[in-house]
């Protein structure tokens, strides 16, 4: 009898700590730009990434931390995983959790990146990690092919807030 409480209490723990994890939802190309075309005073840090992209990951914290400093400002960021829609449970969700990342995470699911990346930006050649930086209201919008410090993220977002 004890052994059946023991063994329902850790069904009860493992179902709250997954109601609380972070989801991931899939989103095609149409979806992301409605969000990015939004005209609002909102400046929203996109994130192209994936969990394969060790640049990528090592970045990541970067942005964790500029979602963190401007939680009460109208700074969004989004993180877009590049990682092929079939490795959702596999690999993205498992990898989401792992790192308690609390930004929102999004995986793109469109299989042919050359196809759609210069409706991104036409300068972006497909490299992650990348980095768009977006507010509609101040009609501002740049791209970044490259890894980014702390320090330098937090002054492009500077940038933008002014």
């Amino acid at each position: 009898m004890h052994y059946l409480k023991v063994l329902a209490l850790g069904c009860c723990l493992a179902a709250a700590s997954t109601t609380y994890a972070q989801q991931v939802a899939v989103i095609k190309l149409p979806d992301l730009q409605k969000r990015l075309a939004r005209p609002s005073d909102t400046t929203y840090v996109v994130n192209f990434w994936a969990t394969w992209c060790a640049p990528c990951v090592k970045e990541l914290p970067n942005f964790e931390q500029l979602n963190t400093t401007y939680a009460k400002q109208k700074v969004k960021v989004l993180l877009v995983s590049m990682d092929n829609a079939s490795q959702l449970d596999k690999k993205v969700k498992p990898f989401v959790a792992k790192r308690g990342l609390k930004s929102e995470v999004v995986l793109l699911n469109e299989p042919d990146p050359n196809s759609w990346l210069s409706q991104i930006d036409s300068k972006w050649t497909g490299a992650i990690p990348y980095t768009l930086i977006v507010n509609n209201q101040k009609k501002k919008r740049t791209g970044f092919e490259k890894e980014f410090t702390q320090a330098e993220l937090t002054a492009q977002v500077q940038s933008f807030l002014k």
